[in-house]
């Protein structure tokens, strides 16, 4: 079902016209026939309308540092901000050494009143000795609330000081959750320092197998980054470290031994591909392992890079068996979502990703967006010398890199770039809208008004969601698909994982459940009334 503009713009009109001018700038109805099309993001979000963002403290401890699980993460705030960012998102960890897998472990200073009053520094203090004590980490990160700003706690002196006294790496994070406009601020501040004092600080020079590559922004939820691993590793490649998805302070240190980097959610981890390749040369690679076409694509795209031709036979080798076993797996629910349509508003790159996934079942996305993204999230890389900077992006302290003298080096000639630049997403991502279809609605950071309002003029046969709107969707009698913890399932990567995805969803679309719920416009009011000139009837 093609939207028109016109039907945009009746829906803004139910905005008083200040906010119908911001919200406008916000979306757009998909038109190639137009040379481009421009987004608003990465703005505040207007007050007293409810958004699906989180806050800069969530992107960072939450997202970026919270899957290593061999450090020990300090929250020094108040306990619902720790237990807000533990476990949620199901990043799942194992070890070969069970001590130094902390990912079951919620840690908080858990301030009180009393600390809000009188600062909590001497109590952060206190538990990284006692973490120390008694878990033994390899390193430890600090990270800030919104109170810690606001009181002025320095947490960087306590760290400091405490790493003096102990002998390991403590990092201090600040990341006050009202830094920035949203946890993309978070994703930012948590690359800088993991750059600045954890990669590159291994001693390995050589990396210890053939076609090694780090994969960035990928965070096993339910499983994902093993069953690409899986793959990878059958095909051949020795994958450094993970960023940070099961990954590890130590196998972090060494990512400047890789040879590429696969970027995987571009908004999170994309500071950090540039900076490798600035410090030490490493190429960044644009991949998406969400849907059996995307996966194969960035396959043979890393097969093109590396252009080993034994690479290439047991990328094509691994492609056709796990291809033809997943395909007879799809078969059976392509039945059920044949012809539906779906919303899918999605944080960091699921929003473009599980596009794919769902055209694979014949499921068309009418409509998708983004609740943190930047507008090269949108339009692509090239819009990014235009992107003006406001006063909440210049927040963020920019981290400069330098080439680093002893371990840079060119992994490609200029002219070999050039070259498959021309053929691969190398060091470059194109963006979401120019995949999407004429019609098709492009929002970003949707909020429930509009999520209302989109799902009766459109009306999805499923809305492909995070945490917050997920219920309020069910209760509209529409399937919801929680794409940030998976509701408790997964893997949906790779091979193995489409089919999953494919099950689950179909079992949404089959639940009897929908049968006994009649959706709020469909229904009668509650009251009827009429205003006359001696008051109300």
């Amino acid at each position: 079902m093609a939207f028109t503009e016109q039907q945009l713009e009746e829906m803004l009109s139910q905005y008083s016209p200040k906010v119908q001018k911001n919200r406008k700038k916000h979306m757009f109805v998909r038109d190639t026939s137009l040379e481009h099309q421009q987004i608003e993001a990465n703005t505040r979000t207007i007050p007293g309308v409810i958004t699906n963002r989180g806050c800069a403290f969530a992107g960072c401890k939450g997202v970026v540092l919270g899957p290593l699980k061999d450090m020990v993460h300090i929250v020094h705030g108040p306990v619902g901000c720790a237990f807000y960012t533990w476990g949620a998102r199901r990043n799942k960890a194992k070890s070969e050494d069970p001590t130094q897998n902390f990912m079951n472990y919620c840690f908080s200073t858990d301030m009180q009143e009393s600390d809000i009053v009188f600062g909590g520094e001497k109590k952060l203090a206190k538990v990284i000795d006692e973490v120390v004590e008694i878990f033994k980490p390899h390193a430890i990160t600090v990270s800030a609330t919104c109170p810690v700003g606001l009181i002025g706690d320095d947490i960087n002196a306590v760290a400091k000081a405490a790493e003096e006294r102990h002998g390991i790496p403590i990092m201090a994070f600040s990341c006050e959750g009202y830094k920035g406009v949203s946890q993309s601020a978070g994703h930012h501040i948590a690359n800088n320092i993991l750059m600045d004092r954890v990669i590159g600080a291994g001693d390995l020079e050589k990396a210890p197998g053939k076609f090694p590559i780090n994969m960035l922004g990928e965070y096993n939820i339910g499983g994902d980054s093993w069953e690409i691993e899986r793959v990878l590793k059958e095909i051949g490649y020795t994958i450094v470290s993970v960023m940070t998805g099961d990954g590890s302070y130590e196998e972090l240190k060494n990512a400047h031994v890789a040879e590429l980097n696969l970027v995987q959610c571009h908004r999170s981890i994309n500071y950090i591909a540039e900076m490798l390749e600035t410090k030490y040369g490493t190429p960044w690679l644009k991949v998406n392992f969400i849907g059996i076409q995307s996966t194969i694509e960035s396959l043979r795209n890393m097969a093109l890079y590396f252009n080993d031709p034994g690479l290439l036979q047991r990328t094509e080798e691994v492609i056709a068996r796990e291809a033809a076993k997943a395909e007879k797996g799809l078969e059976q629910y392509r039945k059920i979502c044949e012809g539906k349509t779906a919303f899918c508003f999605v944080g960091g790159s699921r929003g473009h990703h599980y596009q794919g996934l769902f055209a694979e079942l014949g499921i068309e996305t009418v409509l998708a967006g983004y609740e943190f993204a930047h507008r090269d999230d949108y339009e692509g890389r090239q819009v990014i010398p235009d992107i003006k900077l406001d006063a909440d992006t210049k927040n963020i302290p920019e981290l400069h890199v330098k080439q680093d003298e002893r371990r840079f080096c060119l992994k490609l000639t200029p002219e070999k770039m050039a070259e498959l630049k021309a053929k691969i997403p190398l060091s470059y991502y194109a963006g979401m809208s120019v995949e999407m279809k004429d019609g098709t609605v492009i929002v970003d950071d949707l909020n429930h008004f509009e999520t209302e309002l989109f799902i009766k003029l459109l009306q999805p046969d499923i809305f492909a969601s995070g945490i917050k709107d997920k219920y309020v969707v069910q209760k509209m009698g529409i399937p919801a698909k929680q794409l940030h913890s998976y509701d408790y399932s997964g893997p949906y990567a790779g091979f193995g994982g489409a089919v999953n995805f494919a099950r689950d969803v179909s079992m949404a679309f089959a639940s009897p459940t929908w049968n006994f719920i009649v959706p709020p416009w469909k229904d009668q009011p509650l009251l009827n009334g009429a205003v006359n000139s001696e008051g109300v009837a």
